[in-house]
Order: structure tokens, then C-alpha cells, then sequence
């Protein structure tokens, strides 16, 4: 090696320790719980894309997203943003002005596994690889393809502590051992390569974040996870759905609701502020919102439905109109409008609700009057469902 090489070398080595020291400095800075949610991408393989609707479901399992009037989701999306801002995290791709992917650089993954092996030196343990002689790891991220030895994971003997549990596999059997269903504290689910779930999955009432393949076959005991607040899966042949958020806090986004191409049937009950959050299917025919919060007029995104023949809306809408444009409601039949106490005006385009035959208005105090068109429209007391 010449000298011109050799030079070249240290100063590479120099830079680089200067890099460290400066990354450094931008963690010691962090506060506590920033510091934790750093040290959980060190879980990830090197050169790990990371989904980051992902990462912010593992930090609220985990307990890293304290619970206050804002959204946990909201919340931990505001960490994220710092950690990126800090430079500590990198952004891969977005999707309308919000991080769809990240990454961390490897320089800062080995400080993240550095720092996280000296936080839990002489404590119970809380990221390390798979160890099945330790009884209390809160969060499992297990990534092979090969492995095809799931029925020897005994989940009810060495996993009753966990929080998070992640499996990759690709490869041999494709079946969940029963015992998953005794993870009384699992929060977070992700599973790729497994094609079933059994019924015992209905025994996780405190699982908030179910993440699988779109190949895989949910049970309908998953209608008993009480407490799930994310799920993301193919349900293609779903038909019928009913969902309630009975919290203060505002109706979890649905991103699985694309997948659901023959849903027609959609009862919605809870706090939604941002119809646009719910990605709705075309397919849907019958839909009933009830309880919502609304920020601004749905009818805008409710109207492009191509096939809404019944529509159910009760809501606290904080606008004073309701805009139906041209061409918007093309096949509604049928319509019931409650509980909308600052509505004062109903725009109605004359191409609108072509084949409207019954209308229903109940409790709108401020309404001055209801389109010309409308008059002529069948009353309805209820709408059947």
C-alpha cells in the first residue's frame, strides 16, 4: 500500500469516528423515551426497510407512546419525525406527505444494539435474539426463511411475558401452534409465511396490532379481539362489517379495508374525524356512520361511491353545509340524515341522487329548508338494515 492510500485510510477512519462522536451527541440529547424508541430499530436485520405504521405499533406495544388526549398513533408519529429530524433516521419513500418507509444507517444500528446491550446489562432482558431460556422478553423478532420447525415453539412455556411478537418464515409448515392463544399480554402480532391462524388467536383480548399475509386465513373467533385497534390483512370474500369504537379516542384507520373488494355492507359506530382515513371500497352498497366528529362535510368522499344504494349518516358535523356535487350518489335509493345540529344549508347539483326514493331528516335544528328536488321524496322514519 502507498503512502497516498495509507493517507486516504486514516482520514476515512478519522471522519468516520467524527461521524460517531456527532451521532452520539444526537442521541445523548434525546429524551428518555425518544432514547428507547431509537434503540427499537436495532432489532431489525442490516439494511432493513421498515414500514413505518409498523414501527409505530411496536413502540405503542412496547409501552413507549404514553396515553394522553391525543392519538397514540399521532403521538408516536411525532417521535418518528424527531428521530428523523436528528438525523438518527433515515426516510426511505412517502406517501402523501407522511414517511411510508425508513431505514437506520448501519453506523447508527450498531450504536442502537451497542447502547440497548449496556441499558439492560443486570436487567430483565428486553431486545435480544431468540432465546428460549429467557422467560421475560418482551418483544421476539424472529427472522428466518428456512425455518420450518414452528410446532416446536412451545409459545405457552417460554413467551407469557411477551409484548411483541414478530415471525418471518417462508418455508415448511404454515400452521400456528394452538398455544399462540396463550399470550395473555401479546399486544402486537406480525406474521409473514403463515397461512392459517387457529381459532385460539380469539383468546388475545389484548392484542391492539394484527399484522399477515394476504394469503392467510383469519378464524372468526378474530372477531373477539376486543381490544385490536389495527388490522392488516387480505379479507377479499368479507361481505359484512360491523366495527365500534366506543373510546374517546378518535376510530382507528383501517388501511385493510382496500383489500375488502366485495365488502357491501359497512356499520360504522365511533369518533371518526377524516372520512379520508378509511379507505373505502368501491363495492360497498349499504353504509351506516353513527357517533362521528366530523371536521368537514363527508358527502364530497361518501358521493364517489359508484355503487351506495343505502346511506345512514348520524353525526356531529362542525360545518354549516352539506355539498352534493354533480354526478356524486349515482345509485343512492336511499337516504337518513340525523343528529347534524349546525347544519344550516343542503347544496344539491341537479345531476345528484339520481334515483333517490326515500329520504329521512331528523334533528336539524338550524336547516333552513331541504333542496326543491327533495321535497317530492318519499319520508322515511328509519332506514332498514
Amino acid at each position: 500500500m502507498g503512502i497516498r492510500e495509507g493517507t486516504r485510510l486514516v482520514h476515512m477512519k478519522d471522519d468516520s469516528m467524527e461521524i460517531s462522536y456527532i451521532l452520539l451527541l444526537s442521541y445523548n440529547d434525546l429524551p428518555t423515551m425518544l432514547k428507547q424508541c431509537f434503540l427499537s430499530f436495532g432489532m431489525f436485520p442490516e439494511d432493513r426497510v421498515v414500514d413505518v405504521d409498523h414501527m409505530l405499533w411496536l413502540w405503542m406495544a412496547e409501552g413507549l407512546v404514553p396515553r394522553g388526549e391525543e392519538r397514540m398513533e399521532d403521538v408516536a408519529e411525532c417521535f418518528l419525525n424527531e428521530l428523523i429530524r436528528q438525523s438518527l433516521i433515515q426516510v426511505v419513500s412517502t406517501f402523501w406527505g407522511k414517511v411510508y418507509e425508513c431505514r437506520i444507517r448501519d453506523l447508527l444500528r450498531n450504536l442502537a444494539i451497542e447502547k440497548a446491550l449496556h441499558s439492560i446489562h443486570g436487567q430483565t432482558q428486553r431486545y435480544l435474539s431468540l432465546d428460549l431460556s429467557n422467560l421475560k422478553l418482551r418483544s421476539i423478532m424472529f427472522f428466518e426463511p428456512e425455518f420450518c420447525k414452528m410446532g416446536l415453539i412451545n409459545f405457552h412455556n417460554y413467551f407469557q411475558h411477551t409484548y411483541v411478537l414478530h415471525l418471518e418464515i417462508r418455508a415448511g409448515t404454515k400452521l400456528l401452534p394452538d398455544s399462540i392463544g396463550s399470550l395473555y399480554h401479546l399486544k402486537l402480532l406480525r406474521l409473514r409465511g403463515i397461512h392459517d391462524l387457529p381459532s385460539s388467536i380469539g383468546n388475545l383480548k389484548n392484542l391492539r396490532t394484527l399484522h399477515v399475509d394476504n394469503s392467510c386465513h383469519l378464524p372468526p373467533e378474530t372477531a373477539d379481539l376486543i381490544n385490536l385497534r389495527h388490522l392488516v390483512a387480505c379479507l377479499e370474500n368479507l361481505s359484512t362489517l360491523s366495527l365500534l369504537c366506543n373510546s374517546d379516542e378518535s376510530f382507528p384507520a383501517h388501511e385493510f379495508l382496500s383489500s375488502c373488494q366485495k365488502l357491501h355492507k359497512l356499520f360504522l359506530t365511533g369518533r371518526i374525524e377524516n372520512p379520508l382515513s378509511f379507505p373505502f371500497p368501491n363495492s360497498i352498497t349499504m353504509m351506516s356512520l353513527c357517533d362521528l366528529k366530523l371536521m368537514e362535510d363527508p358527502m364530497p368522499i361518501l358521493g364517489m361511491l359508484p355503487k351506495l344504494r343505502n346511506l345512514y349518516l348520524r353525526t356531529d358535523c362542525k360545518g354549516k353545509e352539506i355539498t352534493c356535487s354533480d354526478n356524486s350518489f349515482f345509485q343512492l335509493e336511499f337516504l337518513h340524515l340525523e343528529s347534524l345540529p349546525k347544519s344550516e344549508r343542503w347544496h344539491l347539483a341537479t345531476s345528484a341522487m339520481p334515483l333517490i326514493k326515500g329520504l329521512g331528516i331528523h334533528d336539524y335544528p338550524k336547516l333552513k329548508e331541504i333542496p326543491e328536488r327533495m321535497k317530492d321524496v318519499k319520508r322515511m322514519k328509519s332506514l332498514t338494515v
